[in-house]
């Protein structure tokens, strides 16, 4: 069960305190991976792939049968400022979409038979523009967080989250250079595709936000820099850890909301896989700051959790030669 969050500090212990994976179990998968009708690494990172899932499942033969997809919403202020080529209403239609099942989300979510979700989180109420000032209160910070954190089905056995809201690049970049450092440059892309002018503003922005931010603590980085969807996916994040529910990570704001979490403990993500490298900037640098390579990269850049539903295809592939194949013993084959 998950503990209630009456405050920040609560988030801190819950995840601090958070069980491993079942050492026990990762052994066994080990030991059946050894006998499988194959050569040794055969199966490359599917093998990986395979024992880290059953590890977190506390089973040497793990299947996926309930997989979730959560997909949050929500408005930033910072949009004001120009950083996107899209305004702010397009969340708000976009959501509409999600619900109607028109969306590419919609799809992949169907495709690989997970329960899909969508929480808008006060998308008539965006956060403030960070270049002036916390895009949250610490109020804010929380409610974010737990809507996150009761949004996980305890019953689900791999959980992907997802992101809609128009300006969260700009904020997941300056999430990413508050808490890395580098060049602002490093960690801005073209989000939903602004021209060279709009990428010069975009990179502006995201250092002069940074330039107003002190701390490197990730959660007052995600306070002060982040959105109500990217603080709901940090905390969807979280519960899974606490719950050991596996995590695919989708790209680049899915990341950066993951990286706040990094920050606050060093196996906070231990749970979790990378499901792309997607085509904005800066995530192959966050994926190597939170040492996950990512099963596929194909240029997506769309979000909303697509990649990483799109990579539950490759997890099941890994269980389903894991759990499925026959041992040297049983299919009467020789293993040198």
């Amino acid at each position: 069960m998950l503990p209630d969050l009456t405050t920040l500090s609560d988030f801190r212990n819950a995840l601090a305190q958070a069980p491993g994976a079942d050492a026990d179990a990762r052994a066994a998968c080990e030991d059946r991976n050894g006998q499988l009708t194959k050569p040794p690494g055969a199966l490359g990172q599917l093998e990986e792939i395979a024992i880290w899932y059953g590890s977190w499942r506390g089973t040497a033969r793990p299947e996926v049968r309930a997989p979730q997809v959560i997909v949050f919403a929500g408005n930033h202020g910072v949009t004001a400022r120009g950083v996107s080529a899209f305004p702010a209403e397009v969340t708000v239609q976009m959501v509409a979409n999600f619900k109607a099942g028109g969306a590419a989300i919609n799809q992949l979510a169907q495709l690989a038979d997970a329960r899909m979700d969508v929480h808008a989180l006060e998308l008539d109420r965006p956060t403030a523009d960070f270049t002036q000032g916390p895009a949250m209160s610490e109020e804010d910070l929380l409610a974010a967080l737990r809507t996150g954190w009761n949004a996980v089905d305890p019953a689900s056995d791999v959980l992907v989250v997802g992101e809609m809201g128009i300006g969260n690049t700009t904020s997941a970049a300056a999430i990413c250079h508050a808490l890395y450092g580098g060049e602002p440059g490093d960690w801005t892309g073209r989000g939903t595709g602004v021209d060279d002018e709009g990428l010069a503003l975009k990179t502006a922005v995201v250092a002069e936000a940074v330039a107003l931010q002190g701390s490197r603590d990730g959660l007052e980085v995600l306070r002060c820099l982040g959105g109500r969807e990217i603080a709901a996916m940090a905390g969807a994040i979280a519960a899974a850890r606490v719950l050991r529910i596996p995590v695919i990570l989708d790209g680049f704001i899915c990341c950066a909301a993951a990286a706040s979490l990094a920050r606050l403990h060093d196996q906070a993500l231990d749970h979790a896989v990378a499901g792309h490298q997607s085509a904005e900037g800066g995530h192959q640098a966050l994926l190597a700051r939170l040492g996950k390579a990512p099963l596929l990269s194909l240029g997506l850049r769309l979000g909303e959790g697509s990649g990483a539903a799109l990579a539950i295809q490759v997890l099941k592939g890994a269980l389903a030669c894991h759990s499925g194949m026959a041992t040297f013993a049983e299919a009467g084959v020789s293993d040198g």
